[in-house]
């Protein structure tokens, strides 16, 4: 922690969303050593994935939000609301226009702007969706804690790090398996699921960015990439872990994931 507390913030939420970006890629390397992997095992992994992600909406995002709220002109309810709408409506207004895929549905289910855009492109753009708000969370997590708020510390942006970190190798996996077991190489099909991640670290420098411009509005940033979290959690993740018949499985997941998620926050935070 010392040693990323000299580093410069954007150099910080550089490093801390390469580190996520890494984690994808790594799931996605998967590839190498297998065809395919076991369905339930994908569920249960998808489902640990959403469980880490409502978990650090809550403990690294809202929660802080919520504290630096206090004391202000308008009620304290009102930064962590507004916030969290606006970044649940944005991320809808992305999933009308972006063409994308969930895995486990047909080319033709493929939501957003029609395209003539290939299964594997559609795939790739429905994880990256998901980790756009996750890279946002993590640089503004950042933010918050370099510019000295109280309610952020540096702890608790690295265990928010470390969970989009850990739930990111399944979500590598699920971009990368299907690919493969569609006849893709192992190098075209890790190269598509390392693909979905790259979008965290451009992520992480713009949501500190945003921090550094305007101190004052930073119980919004962070409900706002709470916000963003939690529809991806909703409208894909959650669906994605429970469209394959292992419900229980998956359930169990996002248990264990929000726990993770939790313990590595209060521990380190």
């Amino acid at each position: 922690m010392a040693f990323l507390a000299d580093l410069p913030l954007l150099l910080q939420a550089l490093l801390a969303t390469c580190f996520t970006y890494l984690l994808t890629a790594l799931g996605a390397a998967s590839v190498f050593f297998t065809k395919e992997v076991n369905k339930k095992l994908l569920d249960w992994m998808l489902g640990f994935a959403a469980g880490v992600m409502i978990a650090a909406s809550f403990w690294s995002l809202l929660a802080p939000a919520i504290e630096m709220s206090k004391g202000q002109d308008i009620p304290m309810w009102i930064p962590p609301s507004a916030g969290f709408l606006l970044g649940g409506a944005l991320l809808r207004i992305v999933d009308r226009i972006l063409p994308h895929l969930h895995l486990g549905y047909e080319r033709s289910e493929a939501e957003g702007i029609k395209t003539s855009w290939q299964r594997s492109i559609l795939l790739v753009t429905a994880i990256t969706l998901h980790n756009f708000p996750e890279g946002l969370a993590v640089g503004v997590a950042f933010g918050a804690a370099a510019i000295g708020m109280p309610q952020a510390t540096l702890g608790g942006a690295i265990a928010l790090a470390l969970g989009i970190g850990i739930q990111n190798f399944p979500e590598g996996m699920a971009v990368a398996m299907p690919l493969r077991k569609e006849g893709l190489s192992r190098l075209k099909s890790f190269n598509f699921g390392q693909l979905s991640g790259i979008v965290e670290p451009m992520a992480g420098v713009l949501g500190a960015f945003f921090v550094i411009s305007a101190r004052s509005l930073l119980p919004y940033f962070l409900a706002f990439a709470a916000g963003a979290m939690i529809f991806v959690v909703v409208e894909e993740v959650i669906p994605e872990s429970q469209h394959g018949g292992n419900g229980d499985l998956a359930t169990m997941g996002a248990m264990i994931g929000f726990t993770v998620m939790m313990i590595l926050d209060v521990a380190l935070g």
